[in-house]
């Protein structure tokens, strides 16, 4: 059993960035375009009166108001009414919603007068279906007091006595805390035959704002972003030391190696003057005469220097081993980032492409159930491709979808005869069919399209006809 979702907010001055996001003239970024034309207006506005802002300032000039609005006073309370969303899409699937509608707006206006709700729109265009409300808090009665001081003194009045059948624009009185509590419960009551129940009382869980989300989503995004820049900054750091150290232990190899030339050498010429030394000498004369031929020191300070050379291959060798062991370090950890960057990336892909499919899911079905519900809607997007093939906008064509007249001046084009009709103030309405009552037709003036313009070719060709022709000149 899901839960019931009520949020009321006082507005701040400037509503038409609201109702342009209400009204989807400015798309969202969490919202499904192609699912908008699904929204709802549940609340019919006054004559004269076009969008969510102005209903809210005719509300208040026909309120009966005595006193003039303060800047700072509250001019409409926002109401976000909804559930839980497997519930949602229960109601949805079970054919409940237009009930569902009916019964929240009923209690909107059992709880803050029928004409104070000047506003109730349905999305249907979202991953849960909800409604947006606009209550201006005008109210009757006496005037809440003021509490008690702190040396209880009895209540003082600080205004003059006035009557209280007298409307006033409070939303202190509509906001009260006995009173949001007492919505909760109440909402939850009517919501009841939906399977849907009241959240826990006194809960420490907070609303979060659309401007909340979009910044905590931003700001996620641009998290990642900076993760994934930081992991690749390491790799190419890591590439780059890798490199360094494979190009500094082949110069040391190259050196060690000349090294290793170089020793060679000197045992080569050590052993080739032993062996001359031996060839000239015998007996116990050898040594003497190698001692004297070559010199004790000069074999001392080869024998030196032989030394020398291998401690420094030794150290070489272990200072090769050392960044041999360090590469082998920075692969390993390369490689671990590497596949955890890309596990993750994974589960993101995934989890994109499941709610993907649930969304193209959830499309599918509301498009079957269009189609299901509404016979006409096949009908209506052939009829929103010619409107648009003739020439009208997008308004224009909004209102011929509706099956209002359209009073039009301008340029009319018939695909079929490829040529364009000015007219001046005539009538375009789309209506059945009288022969096929499943399909519709455009009219002008009350005549089918292809007809009208069948008679418009026929009367331009008959004025050609009878137009007299002009004369050359006289022969001579």
């Amino acid at each position: 059993m899901g839960y019931v979702v009520l949020h009321l907010d006082k507005s701040p001055d400037n509503e038409v960035p609201m109702t342009a996001h209400i009204a989807r003239t400015k798309m969202p970024p969490n919202a499904i375009p192609e699912l908008t034309y699904l929204n709802e207006e549940l609340v019919e506005f006054p004559e004269g009166v076009a969008d969510r802002t102005e209903a809210i300032n005719h509300r208040l000039e026909h309120a009966g108001l005595t006193r003039k609005i303060g800047t700072n006073q509250v001019r409409v309370i926002r109401v976000m009414l909804t559930g839980t969303q497997e519930d949602m899409q229960h109601i949805v699937q079970e054919g409940r919603l237009k009930a569902w509608c009916a019964d929240n707006l009923e209690w909107l206006r059992r709880t803050f007068g029928a004409e104070n709700v000047v506003s109730a729109v349905l999305h249907m265009d979202e991953a849960t279906p909800h409604i947006h409300a606009a209550v201006v808090p005008v109210v009757t009665g006496e005037r809440r007091k003021l509490r008690k001081t702190k040396t209880d003194e009895p209540y003082k009045r600080r205004y003059r006595t006035k009557s209280t059948a007298r409307p006033r624009l409070c939303a202190d009185d509509v906001m009260s805390r006995v009173k949001l509590k007492e919505y909760q419960d109440t909402y939850a009551a009517a919501m009841a035959k939906y399977g849907l129940q009241r959240g826990i009382d006194g809960s420490k869980a907070r609303h979060v704002t659309t401007q909340e989300f979009y910044r905590n989503a931003i700001a996620q995004q641009q998290n990642l972003q900076d993760n994934i820049g930081e992991l690749l900054r390491i790799e190419e750091e890591k590439r780059k030391a890798v490199e360094h150290a494979t190009k500094q232990e082949q110069a040391m190899r190259e050196e060690l190696h000349q090294t290793t030339a170089e020793l060679n050498a000197v045992k080569g010429e050590l052993k080739t003057e032993r062996l001359k030394n031996s060839a000239a000498e015998v007996g116990s004369t050898i040594l003497d005469g190698i001692g004297s031929m070559i010199g004790t020191s000069k074999v001392k300070r080869q024998e030196q220097e032989i030394r020398v050379l291998r401690q420094e291959v030794a150290a070489r060798d272990e200072t090769i081993e050392i960044l041999q062991t360090k590469i082998q370090t920075m692969q390993t950890d390369h490689s671990q980032t590497l596949a955890t960057t890309q596990a993750r990336h994974a589960a993101e892909t995934t989890n994109l492409t499941k709610q993907h499919e649930k969304e193209v899911s959830l499309l599918k079905t509301a498009l079957s159930k269009v189609v299901k519900w509404f016979p006409y809607f096949r009908e209506m997007i052939r009829m929103e491709g010619v409107c648009r093939t003739v020439g009208f906008d997008d308004e224009q064509i909004a209102t011929l979808i509706k099956g209002k007249p359209l009073e039009y001046t301008g340029e009319l084009y018939s695909e079929e005869h490829n040529c364009k009709f000015t007219v001046e103030r005539v009538t375009a309405q789309i209506t059945p069919d009288p022969i096929d009552k499943r399909k519709l037709q455009l009219n002008i003036d009350k005549v089918p399209f292809k007809e009208w313009c069948r008679e418009k070719l026929e009367k331009t060709r008959h004025f050609f006809s009878q137009e007299p022709r002009q004369t050359k000149g006289l022969k001579r």
